[in-house]
């Protein structure tokens, strides 16, 4: 399994970062975890446009999902080799109407699921291509979820969006690779149910036991450096923050 960070800010892009968004990758399939702010045109440094296999969809928040609109018209408006076939795509429920909303103009209603195959996510277990995933809604103001991937032997767990969380440390139980938001300061944001700061995200890989923890989702007015020395205070494994266009083969 091959995980390659497509971006990785928290809110809005930084500088340096589009919003979140990693490619998941076995076996010749190619699996996207999100489409936030940006991501679509830095996705093609490392996929084809039309290389896609599925998209995970975490939430419905704009830094998660809003460049689908994008990918939407150039699905859609495809004019060499025509219009391409849908492509599942697992999210919420409201996914279809609220990139529908989002779009704003789309020539119909049902436009959206002329290219994109929406499935709505629920907390279970269930196949993408080769890969094995659970998913399991977490804390967040809206409906919002985890997953958890498995390719053979090996597995990867992303958070997504997310307050402390009993749900995610377990779908994260002895993860090979947790990419784990963190994107509160430990003692300075005290917000329940809305992220995580760097000493939770450790906390929740060190009760998981994990064997490698990746920091994302990190806004641009959060220091990161802050968030990894948190985690490495309570987190006895390998950590170190997302960064665009990282990859890690496991």
């Amino acid at each position: 399994m091959k995980l390659t960070v497509v971006g990785c800010s928290g809110s809005f892009p930084s500088a340096d970062s589009a919003c979140s968004s990693y490619l998941v990758e076995a076996d010749g399939f190619r699996l996207l975890l999100d489409m936030g702010n940006g991501a679509l045109g830095e996705l093609q440094r490392h996929c084809g446009l039309y290389d896609l296999d599925a998209i995970f969809l975490s939430h419905l928040h704009a830094d998660h999902c809003i460049d689908m609109c994008g990918y939407f018209v150039a699905r859609y408006y495809r004019h060499e080799g025509g219009r391409c076939d849908a492509i599942p795509v697992y999210g919420p429920e409201g996914t279809e109407q609220r990139l529908t909303t989002a779009y704003a103009d789309t020539p119909s209603s049902s436009s959206m699921s002329e290219v994109f195959d929406f499935h709505t996510l629920k907390s279970g277990s269930f196949e993408i291509g080769p890969f094995s995933v659970r998913t399991e809604k977490v804390c967040h103001p809206v409906e919002a979820y985890a997953i958890r991937i498995e390719h053979g032997d090996t597995s990867l767990t992303y958070s997504g969006d997310t307050g402390v969380c009993a749900a995610l440390d377990d779908l994260a139980v002895g993860t090979d690779l947790y990419l784990c938001e963190a994107s509160f300061t430990h003692g300075k944001e005290d917000i329940p149910d809305l992220h995580l700061n760097g000493r939770e995200a450790g906390q929740s890989a060190q009760t998981a036991g994990a064997g490698r923890l990746v920091l994302t989702h990190i806004p641009p007015w959060t220091d990161p450096s802050v968030n990894l020395t948190d985690a490495r205070a309570v987190y006895d494994g390998p950590v170190e923050l997302a960064r665009p266009g990282a990859v890690y083969e496991f």
